[in-house]
């Protein structure tokens, strides 16, 4: 590490910062204007306010956009030491491009990995206390699935219900199959109501019959009221919009793969939040590549003709990231793919533009 390594560095982070602390401001006022309404309406105490919804949406906020700021700090002060003549200066005492490439990639990387500690282990957490305060003051987040649900509670085992209501903790037309490992029928439940009981955490059936099979002998059981423990609760049985951002990564990761158990239609949505918070630390990377090649060359028009450019590679990551998105959850292209196509089309990029990069 060298004086420029450091003097590269201190500006990248301090650029860094400074810029997204700014925004965050701007936008946090914005939002109080927008809410101050509902807050007033549905009287929320300033305390919860502060410390409950903007304490926790500020590292929600910096993360989600930290990957273009990366983008944007970079063009922003090495466009200021190309037009200084300093990136000449430097170049002409020897460095090549790729050791002056060194800090910026260390910071980078700094950034990237701070981002992905975030997403995955830190963010998930503070947005349950953000998320909690949303539902009690400024939207219901809970949704019933609606009618005619089915889906896979354990290997073999499937439920059918009518109609949910989480008001009640209601199952209407409640019915339960086992199916043994060569798709014979061995067990059947139905019963008009399924009523959640959340202290004993038991479902409480209302006139119910139970079939058992075993070939061609077949036992059957009626009855009023029965109290049974299942490998289902509510919260299987009601939609809580985006809640993939209140799960780690260890915790998205068996969601999904139970939700595929279940056969659930909704599993595009979190494979590729699971994959974005993988791949955003990257484009932080891939961003800053792309920043130095373009903003490394003294221009006439200075900063502003390397920050128009810079802002439209900007807009255009983000529109190809969600067409990607869009593609992957109502469309057929693999999670994986939808969350890094946009690096693999931006590696390119950076590759061409650092060839064309002053050396």
């Amino acid at each position: 590490m060298k004086k420029i390594d450091y003097y590269i560095i201190k500006k990248f982070l301090g650029t860094f910062f400074y810029a997204i602390a700014l925004l965050t401001v701007v936008i946090i006022i914005f939002d109080i204007s927008e809410k101050i309404e509902n807050f007033i309406e549905n009287q929320a105490p300033f305390q919860e306010i502060v410390f409950s919804y903007y304490l926790n949406f500020i590292p929600y906020f910096v993360n989600l956009f930290s990957y273009l700021f990366v983008f944007i700090t970079v063009i922003f002060f090495t466009s200021k030491l190309a037009a200084n003549t300093e990136i000449i200066a430097m170049l002409s005492a020897g460095i090549s491009f790729g050791r002056l490439l060194r800090p910026y990639l260390i910071s980078a990387g700094i950034l990237g990995a701070l981002s992905f500690a975030l997403a995955n282990f830190v963010i998930p957490h503070t947005n349950i206390e953000m998320r909690t305060f949303k539902q009690k003051y400024l939207d219901n987040l809970k949704k019933d699935l609606g009618q005619n649900i089915h889906f896979q509670i354990n290997k073999g085992t499937f439920v059918y219900i009518e109609r949910y209501h989480s008001s009640s903790s209601t199952a209407q037309k409640f019915s339960l199959e086992q199916i043994d490992s060569i798709g014979q029928l061995t067990y059947k439940l139905n019963t008009e109501k399924a009523i959640y009981d959340t202290a004993v955490q038991k479902w409480k059936l209302i006139n119910y019959y139970e079939r058992y099979i075993d070939g061609l002998n077949e036992r059957l059981i009626k009855g009023q009221s029965k109290d049974t423990t299942l490998k289902l609760t509510p919260k299987d049985l009601t939609v809580i919009k985006e809640d993939y951002e209140e799960m780690d990564f260890n915790e998205i990761r068996e969601f999904i793969a139970k939700q595929k158990l279940k056969g659930a239609p909704n599993v595009a949505a979190y494979e590729i939040e699971m994959h974005k918070r993988i791949a955003f630390p990257f484009a932080a990377i891939i961003l800053t590549i792309i920043g130095v090649s373009l903003s490394s060359r003294k221009m006439r028009g200075g900063i502003g003709i390397h920050l128009g450019v810079g802002i439209a590679l900007t807009f255009i990551y983000i529109l190809l990231m969600q067409f990607t998105t869009v593609f992957a959850v109502s469309g057929n292209l693999s999670p994986q793919i939808a969350a890094w196509l946009p690096n693999i089309i931006y590696i390119f990029i950076g590759l061409y533009l650092l060839k064309k990069a002053p050396k």
